[in-house]
């Protein structure tokens, strides 16, 4: 394997670098890397292992470009709303280095499938957003000895490390369980600073390049902290735990689970759980409300969300208030609905109304977005 003219060109800051050299940049150029994701982390992730001149890079994803996705996934543009991720992020890459090979996976990482995907690649770089997923990845890394760049963040705080090489702990040594379900809120649902996913999948692309290099000081072993808000790094020593039962010499993990199963959630969730009580459309809502039918609409989502977009009829209550004051000042015998974003925190205020002793509550199906896309197109979409 050489290098062209042109080749020499792009990559001349890394070949006059003594740690990199022809060597390194042939190394970089012989290397395989496999992204799962392309979004927050996956998009810096893929631009610079793509600028790195990484000669081969696999990209997971089966997600389309959406609006919400623009301040912080820098990967895609305006133009590519409505396009596939994988497509849009495939172009990019290309337009940055044309000298790479790119794979498409169009497919949910599961069980099935995730050894076939990660087995051609050298190293795999986590950029899920989800716990099936993580520990899908990771107990997948370890049964196929490929190290796995790990990253993480929500709302102002990032974290990443290197699990699963020779020597190393895994993700389970870290997390032997995952936390109950609804405990932790996705990026959706609690928010993300758009710069943030940029700082961790940077941290990634360079251990993952460090690790192709051989160079450097790996973070296995060490997770890294990253606090936005205070600007400050941090890091915890971590260890390989003896009893891990996918890493261990005693291991009782030797094949792929049901990873949803595991962590107690559907394996494909729907935006709305089952409700205890049934569901309203938001256009029969509106239809109330014209009507001047007798009912309470309560809106259960945040303040600050309030004031991006709101149903003039609605009553703001937010849902960590609603066992307390929602059941105090409402009448428990009179119609109630209830509406948040999407479907699911109402769900669970409407669980709980029920459960103080509410006779008539029902949850607007699919929240206020549900109002922007059927009833009132003006309401501003997050």
């Amino acid at each position: 394997m050489t290098l062209s003219n042109d080749e020499i060109k792009r990559y001349s800051r890394h070949l006059i670098m003594p740690e990199v050299g022809m060597e390194g940049q042939l190394k970089l150029k012989a290397a395989s890397v496999l992204l799962i994701g392309t979004g927050g982390l996956g998009s810096p992730s893929a631009l610079y292992l793509a600028a790195a001149g990484i000669g081969r890079i696999g990209l997971v994803d089966f997600d389309i470009v959406d609006h919400s996705n623009l301040q912080r996934q820098i990967i895609h543009g305006t133009k590519d709303v409505g396009r596939k991720k994988l497509h849009s992020a495939r172009d990019r890459m290309l337009d940055i280095n044309p000298y790479l090979q790119i794979d498409l996976y169009e497919e949910a990482l599961d069980s099935s499938n995730a050894l076939r995907i990660l087995a051609p690649y050298d190293i795999v770089l986590d950029g899920t957003d989800n716990f099936p997923t993580r520990y899908l990845t990771n107990d997948a890394c370890v049964l196929l000895g490929k190290p796995n760049v790990y990253g993480s963040i929500f709302r102002f705080e990032g974290q990443s490390t290197v699990f699963a090489t020779k020597d190393g702990p895994c993700y389970r040594c870290l997390y032997p369980e995952p936390p109950p379900p609804g405990l932790v809120p996705s990026c959706a649902e609690g928010g993300v600073l758009g710069i943030l996913p940029g700082i961790i999948g940077m941290v990634q692309a360079t251990e993952t390049v460090k690790l192709i290099l051989g160079k450097g000081k790996s973070l296995a072993g060490r997770l890294m902290l990253y606090d936005a808000l205070e600007m400050k790094f941090r890091e915890m020593k971590i260890r390989k735990d003896p009893s891990c039962p996918i890493c261990s010499e005693n291991r009782t993990i030797h094949e792929l689970i049901d990873y949803h199963q595991f962590c107690g959630v559907p394996a494909h969730p729907v935006e709305e759980p089952v409700n205890v009580s049934g569901e309203i459309e938001p256009v029969e809502v509106k239809k109330w409300i014209d009507e001047k039918r007798d009912f309470i609409l309560v809106d259960v989502r945040e303040v600050h969300e309030y004031q991006i977009c709101k149903i003039d009829a609605a009553r703001l209550i937010p849902l960590g208030e609603v066992p307390k004051r929602g059941v105090a000042e409402l009448d428990k015998d009179a119609q109630i609905v209830v509406h948040c974003k999407s479907g699911m925190r109402s769900a669970k205020a409407q669980a709980a109304l029920i459960e103080a002793g509410f006779k008539k509550v029902l949850n607007m199906k699919g929240g206020i977005l549900a109002w922007s896309d059927k009833v009132d197109p003006s309401v501003p979409k997050y």
